[in-house]
């Protein structure tokens, strides 16, 4: 199978966000929650370059954060809340957004790495058509 190569980094990211290779954006990246195949199954790119470490975590942490920050905010400031009540509201929450972030997060990861050449990952683009000549156009 020939892939289809994205055209741009954000439609990789894309890929990745969705869990999908980040090169073809038909085969599944991941084997496990947060483990990813070694190879796609539809265009064969080896993933086993890639180095995610704990930037997904951090990731997920810093966006949840940003989000919590002003949710925690107009609880203590709208709805007289107790701290018993805040914790049994905020805390399942985080937790959710965290988890339900990091996958996503990976796999943008991946495909950024994958799309820049890092870690061992090959550069990859489209072909870009050539300009126009003079003789293509049939000008002097």
């Amino acid at each position: 199978m020939t892939p289809t190569l994205p055209a741009s980094y954000s439609q990789a990211a894309l890929r990745g966000i969705r869990c999908r290779c980040p090169r073809c954006g038909e085969g599944r990246l991941f084997r496990k929650w947060l483990k990813p195949l070694d190879r796609c199954a539809l265009c064969t790119l080896d993933l086993t370059p890639q180095r995610s470490d704990d930037f997904p975590a951090y990731i997920a942490m810093i966006v949840t954060g940003h989000l919590m920050a002003p949710l925690i905010i107009a609880l203590s400031k709208d709805f007289h809340l107790g701290p018993a009540a805040m914790f049994a509201i905020l805390i399942p929450l985080a937790v959710t957004m965290m988890i339900g972030m990091l996958q996503p997060a990976k796999g943008a990861v991946i495909a950024t790495q994958w799309w820049f050449g890092m870690h061992g990952f090959r550069k990859e683009r489209i072909p870009e058509r050539e300009a126009p000549t003079s003789e293509d156009t049939g000008a002097p």
